[in-house]
């Protein structure tokens, strides 16, 4: 019999679930991150902006707030669109994390994006490895039975 090294071994229904798992974690984070809100506010509660996976979702600017120059109105839009989107995305995080883990959360690749390349080299050696065994066992199968 053939030895598949660690591929004889691999527990498939554990696999499967894992993969189930996955997927279902996927279709929650989804489903979560349409209900997300992201809000910022002013310092004087004259603008409020409202922030979701889809864009602004609202711009309120109270009637005082048009006593403002023009600048510090367009200053104040700023920071409190700033702030709802630091909040939606606090709150991806939050969302990220009770599904998959501190560990195993998305946003980290993004902390780091060269360990996460390195990561993703070292498992594309890994699979051209892997695939390399495998075509060499698939050929000397071929040989034997003399195809």
């Amino acid at each position: 019999m053939t030895d598949f090294g660690d591929f004889g071994n691999i527990d498939m229904d554990r696999l499967l679930h894992s993969v189930d798992e996955q997927l279902n974690k996927s279709d929650e984070l989804q489903k979560g991150m349409t209900a997300l809100v992201g809000r910022g506010e002013d310092e004087a509660h004259l603008v409020l902006v409202e922030y979701a996976q889809e864009g602004m979702r609202t711009l309120e600017i109270r009637p005082k707030a048009m006593r403002l120059s023009a600048a510090e109105l367009s200053e104040r839009i700023r920071a409190a669109f700033q702030e709802a989107t630091a909040d939606l995305q606090r709150q991806a995080e939050e969302l990220m994390t009770e599904l998959f883990g501190a560990s195993g959360n998305p946003m980290r690749l993004m902390e780091n994006p060269e360990q996460a390349l390195r990561g993703v080299r070292q498992a594309e050696a890994s699979y051209e490895r892997a695939f390399e065994d495998v075509m060499g066992e698939l050929d000397r199968i071929r040989r034997d039975l003399d195809l």
